[in-house]
């Protein structure tokens, strides 16, 4: 693969990254919003590979095969699964109850609304290039070029994590931070060790296990996963 082909496969892997961050943000219902998760897994993936294979290097397309694996397949399913937990049989389309548990399938309420959020990842997008910028001077190559996406995608899923209501959206707020970790290791060191990421991975999937048992348990105590429903345990 020449440096061409490299630098347009690896922005275009990037940009896909950056988008699906962006498109968490846009979503309501909460299935597409995993969806879009799963999506920006194999654009992570594609990327680890690229470097992988630029650099001749065996064990980062390991990694790659192992983020597609975890983060495209296993976290997705998940949290699909937590998500199914909520859904109601057929047979109740018409009560009460069902239409709350459609309410609970997407993110109606957030704190910030779809423009202003859409507003605030272009200005996080900014942020990001004007901070990385003294880095990227450093040793300007491609994969160092496009560090500034990681730390968008930081930034966007921290800001994913404050303004979501819903608990599930709140868990893809969380990943969508360390896939944005995960990627600027990668862009800013040429990839970490394989060690390393199995053991970062497996506390992710040890999180989302635990949080996906959280959200079982604020749906069977409150009915639904709002995290306003939290307050009720000051009484």
């Amino acid at each position: 693969m020449n440096d061409s082909v490299y630098t347009q496969l690896l922005d275009l892997a990037c940009g896909a990254f950056l988008l699906a961050a962006v498109v968490v943000l846009w979503l309501r219902q909460l299935s597409s919003i995993v969806r879009a998760f799963a999506l920006q897994g194999v654009a992570l993936a594609a990327v680890a590979g690229l470097l992988g294979v630029h650099e001749g290097r065996w064990d980062l397309l390991a990694v790659a095969v192992g983020i597609g694996l975890l983060r495209a397949g296993a976290l997705p399913h998940l949290i699909r699964r937590a998500l199914a937990a909520g859904t109601p049989p057929a047979a109740h389309h018409f009560t009460h109850h069902y239409e709350e548990d459609v309410s609970e399938a997407r993110e109606t309420q957030p704190l910030v609304n779809v423009a202003a959020s859409l507003l605030s990842a272009a200005l996080l997008t900014l942020l990001a290039y004007a901070v990385a910028r003294p880095l990227v001077e450093l040793d300007p190559t491609p994969a160092t070029s496009a560090l500034p996406v990681g730390l968008a995608v930081v930034l966007i899923g921290f800001f994913t994590l404050v303004t979501r209501r819903r608990a599930l959206a709140q868990v893809v707020g969380f990943l969508l931070l360390d896939n944005g970790i995960t990627a600027t290791a990668f862009l800013a060191a040429s990839g970490v060790p394989l060690i390393v990421e199995l053991g970062v991975s497996f506390d992710v999937l040890l999180a989302v296990l635990v949080l996906q048992i959280l959200t079982t348990r604020m749906r069977a105590a409150f009915g639904g996963t709002g995290i306003d429903d939290l307050r009720e345990l000051r009484d």
